[in-house]
């Protein structure tokens, strides 16, 4: 019996082990062994030409609904 209570000790205490260090690498902020943050994602770059093209085609689609409003 008391082996048993041993083993199933020894088991929990890995297991919180393994739970720190899971929580540890759950927040937001922490960093992945390449050094990236989790949880966060690249911020995408318009080019001024881009955003010229979607202005001008939202400029038509506002002239458009104006036509038949």
């Amino acid at each position: 019996m008391d082996r048993i209570l041993a083993a199933i000790d020894e088991e929990i205490a890995r297991l919180q082990q393994v739970r720190s260090l899971l929580a540890q690498t759950k927040s937001p902020t922490a960093k992945t062994t390449t050094g990236k943050k989790l949880g966060r994602k690249k911020k995408r770059v318009m080019s001024a030409e881009a955003r010229a093209r979607i202005a001008e085609a939202q400029r038509k689609r506002w002239a458009k609904q104006k036509k038949n409003s």
